[in-house]
């Protein structure tokens, strides 16, 4: 089908470019969140989401888009579309008592996933169902690809 490959693409390099650039700079940037405790006395989103990641991510997505000839704004909109989906799913585990870098099935993957294509369904104009099924990829991908990262070192967990 018509731009779902791209979309997965897409929220492929959106959630990937700050893994990689973590890897490869090291040491983390400063947290999002800037080290806020909420009154449940656990961080507002954690420390593995910085403002260094947030930039990468916005910037390489926008980069691809624009190659991929979908313009180089609505790419920044959907990498940080797909960014604020990370945020929100990394709320909303801190406030369940996970730590980062726990696994929970599904809401590691649908608000990312789903958050940017909706705006591609919107600015784009994509069929729901299009928008649906390319983030329902990536979230397989996400499930069954996160082992494979692991054993080459790039992701620090097997999940």
């Amino acid at each position: 089908m018509l731009l779902i490959p791209e979309l997965v693409a897409l929220l492929i390099v959106a959630n990937g470019a700050p893994l990689v650039l973590s890897r490869i700079l090291g040491a983390r940037g400063s947290p999002v969140d800037g080290r806020l405790r909420l009154p449940d006395g656990r961080r507002l989103f954690g420390a593995s989401k910085t403002w260094r990641g947030l930039v990468v991510a916005v910037a390489a997505t926008a980069l691809i888009a624009w190659l991929f000839r979908l313009g180089f704004v609505f790419g920044a909109v959907f990498g940080a579309a797909a960014m604020l989906g990370d945020l929100a799913s990394s709320f909303l585990k801190r406030r369940l008592g996970l730590r980062a870098g726990d696994r929970a099935l599904g809401l590691d993957q649908l608000p990312e996933g789903l958050l940017p294509n909706f705006v591609a369904w919107w600015w784009l104009g994509v069929s729901g169902w299009v928008a649906l099924l390319a983030a329902l990829i990536f979230s397989a991908l996400n499930i069954w690809g996160s082992p494979f990262l692991y054993r080459l070192g790039i992701r620090r967990r097997p999940h």
